[in-house]
């Protein structure tokens, strides 16, 4: 089981509303090249988003289903991955100070995906939540550095 995290340098609800905007989805989530809502409010429980994964010339359309939501705080979605199967990926955001520590924890639930996960898949994994991570903290870092319009100021990094 893949488990990784990343202390966020922005408040809490910052990465909270980044998680809870579905057409944001493809900004921070690796390989996929764009994301729309598709079945209800995002991130109520039940609802989905489609997104698109291209690999050279092909590209593949697959959805993603909101299976647990506790406003600001959890996040568990089901992914789609056509034969590959399914996946588990939950994300749980705690404030830590003024920042926000993200973890990811993600496993395949059905299909070839959950039939060949081993330690030797572990790598690529936590390879991809490392530069989904470093994304979503790009985003939210971004988007906190505005609240309503204004310029919001960090504390310098040491």
């Amino acid at each position: 089981m893949a488990v990784r995290h990343r202390l966020i340098r922005t408040a809490p609800e910052n990465v909270w509303t980044v998680l809870a905007d579905g057409s944001r989805y493809a900004e921070w989530v690796v390989g996929t090249a764009s994301s729309t809502p598709v079945r209800g409010t995002w991130p109520e429980l039940g609802a989905a988003l489609e997104y698109e994964v291209r690999l050279g010339p092909l590209s593949f359309t697959n959805e993603t289903v909101v299976r647990r939501c506790v406003e600001g705080s959890v996040l568990e979605l089901e992914a789609h991955a056509g034969p590959l199967g399914t996946a588990r990926i939950a994300i749980e955001l705690r404030s830590w100070g003024e920042h926000a520590l993200v973890i990811v924890d993600e496993h395949p639930l059905q299909g070839a995906g959950s039939a060949l996960h081993n330690a030797a898949v572990e790598p690529i994994i936590q390879l991809r939540h490392r530069a989904m991570l470093a994304r979503l903290a790009k985003v939210c870092e971004e988007t906190g550095d505005a609240i309503d319009g204004h310029p919001v100021a960090r504390p310098a990094m040491s």
